[in-house]
């Protein structure tokens, strides 16, 4: 069989495309703006729109006055800088454990260390490259965990309009990887109503975007407070 050419690619050249353009470190929690699908941390990102509306690349107006509910957790581009950057995701768990060991809080699961979203297992060092494969049993099974193995976040669900009925059993239990817009299909389909669109989720009263992470609401917005992590649902102020 032919040999396959390959061409060695240092990392200093692809830096640009894998590094937050704030801070000019690695992407951590890789974040895109839906409008111009540039990235950045999502921590710096949050921080930087809390007083701007616009890209911090190329200054686009991202929206007006929500721009939070117009970027998305970006999880292929973190995969990819994970894989590229030896070390890079060790580090990271090291340093959220020791956070919350800091703050006296239980470490979740998945930082700990006992579960892998990957499955990832270490081949012979053949030819000076590591080369990695995959279980196929250990795929399927993860194909059909449904997300248990995942951090989990305790929710309570709460109707504050008059015009929307509450849920029956509003005490819910998800994986942290969850969006607010799973949360609005969720309830969509419990309350029979024709579109999620029509809804809007709050914490402590401000309006959550669609692509928020629940662990990032967690983090967020109720970091130091008890679980269950509150949340209320409306009708859409539009619709009102």
């Amino acid at each position: 069989a032919p040999k396959m050419l390959t061409r060695k690619i240092k990392l200093w050249d692809i830096n640009a495309h894998i590094t937050c353009r704030l801070c000019n470190g690695y992407l951590i929690d890789a974040t895109t703006v839906t409008e111009c699908l540039h990235t950045f941390c999502r921590s710096c990102l949050v921080k930087y729109l809390e007083e701007n509306n616009t890209c911090p690349t190329c200054r686009i107006v991202i929206h007006q006055s929500h721009p939070l509910q117009y970027i998305g957790h970006d999880r292929t581009m973190q995969d990819i800088v994970y894989k590229l950057v030896p070390g890079l995701q060790e580090a990271e768990m090291k340093k959220q454990r020791e956070f919350y060991h800091k703050l006296g809080m239980e470490v979740p699961g998945d930082i700990k260390g006992e579960t892998c979203s990957t499955k990832q297992h270490l081949d012979s060092h053949r030819n000076g490259k590591w080369s990695f494969i995959y279980s196929v049993f250990e795929k399927q099974e993860e194909d059909n965990d449904y997300h248990r193995s995942d951090e989990q976040v305790s929710i309570c669900l709460e109707c504050n309009s008059s015009k929307l009925r509450g849920l029956k059993r509003k005490w819910i239990r998800c994986s942290a990887q969850a969006t607010v817009l799973h949360l609005k299909k969720f309830i969509a389909k419990k309350l029979n109503l024709s579109s999620f669109n029509e809804l809007d989720i709050l914490c402590n009263e401000e309006i959550l975007g669609k692509d928020h992470t629940l662990k990032f609401v967690v983090v967020t917005r109720w970091r130091f407070k008890k679980a269950p992590l509150l949340l209320h649902y409306r009708p859409k102020m539009d619709l009102l």
